[in-house]
């Protein structure tokens, strides 16, 4: 029988060392999970070395945010987050099932398109390659009969099938035709081209951060322990629903939500502006378990 909650704790922890001492550093850490009707937080722990005082703030997408600065010279900063939820169970597919099932095109309230305004710019690319996304997307619309949700599940399930998991094998510049055109990237990714696949159809988007539980067994699914990204997308009547076109799943109780924003770098978990020139080494550990 499937549960009806399930608790998870995840560990997080990052490791900066420099080559010299940096003497002046501020940096914003998404590393608190969402707490909400879906995913309840039970505990979190923040604790940084050098110690320093953290100051929790809530930005303009809702996010839980910790900011600090450190201003004495070091050269090595470790951040570590210990967090545990209760996510709750809900059938992911149980929105699909609505009697109002909106198809294209989908038409928006001046209120509406104000709101979203930020979320249905698809990201800027020349205009011969915005084309063939377009053209891309609106394939997924024609052998859909133009429902919406039938589209959307196409595409999720389209980027899982076709598209391979190849870690190292983009970077923070590729763009979402780069992901394309090459049919491999890692979930961050995979979350931005299905992004701005929907955002060409009109369709508001965003970008979510997070974690996904694995139980580091079997090989059908992407990834192990990490942070891991999808995508969010509002659907008329309906609200804000999850998408993870690297496992081809809508998400439940296998994901824990960080962070939401425009794409990656609004909801990056550890970002920092360093006032000394120096050599950065990055090492990241993360583990997601159950507990009871």
């Amino acid at each position: 029988m499937t549960p009806t909650t399930r608790k998870l704790r995840v560990v997080h922890r990052t490791r900066y060392t420099y080559d010299r001492p940096v003497e002046r550093s501020v940096h914003k850490l998404h590393l608190c999970p969402m707490d909400d009707r879906d995913q309840r937080v039970l505990s979190h722990a923040l604790a940084i070395d050098p110690a320093v005082p953290t100051v929790e703030i809530e930005d303009v997408f809702g996010n839980r945010v910790a900011r600090f600065e450190i201003a004495s010279p070091y050269t090595a900063l470790t951040i570590s987050a210990d967090s545990v939820v209760e996510l709750r169970d809900a059938d992911p597919f149980a929105f699909a099932t609505t009697k109002i099932r909106p198809a294209f095109p989908l038409a928006w309230t001046p209120w509406e398109q104000a709101m979203i305004a930020p979320y249905v710019r698809p990201v800027e690319l020349p205009a011969p390659q915005l084309q063939e996304l377009f053209d891309y997307a609106m394939s997924f619309v024609e052998r859909n009969d133009a429902d919406l949700m039938e589209t959307l599940f196409a595409i999720n399930l389209t980027l899982f099938r076709e598209y391979r998991y190849m870690p190292g094998s983009t970077d923070i510049a590729t763009t979402p035709h780069d992901v394309f055109v090459n049919r491999r990237g890692v979930c961050q990714d995979f979350a931005n081209l299905f992004i701005c696949l929907a955002r060409i159809l009109g369709i508001p988007a965003r970008y979510v951060c997070g974690y996904v539980y694995t139980g580091n067994v079997g090989t059908n699914r992407a990834g192990s322990d990490a942070t891991h990204a999808w995508a969010q997308l509002y659907i008329p009547n309906i609200g804000w629903k999850g998408f993870d076109p690297t496992n081809g799943v809508l998400p439940s109780l296998d994901h824990v939500r960080v962070g939401y924003g425009r794409d990656t770098t609004d909801a990056t978990p550890t970002a920092g502006t360093l006032y000394t020139p120096a050599a950065e080494t990055m090492t990241v550990d993360v583990t997601v378990s159950e507990v009871e």
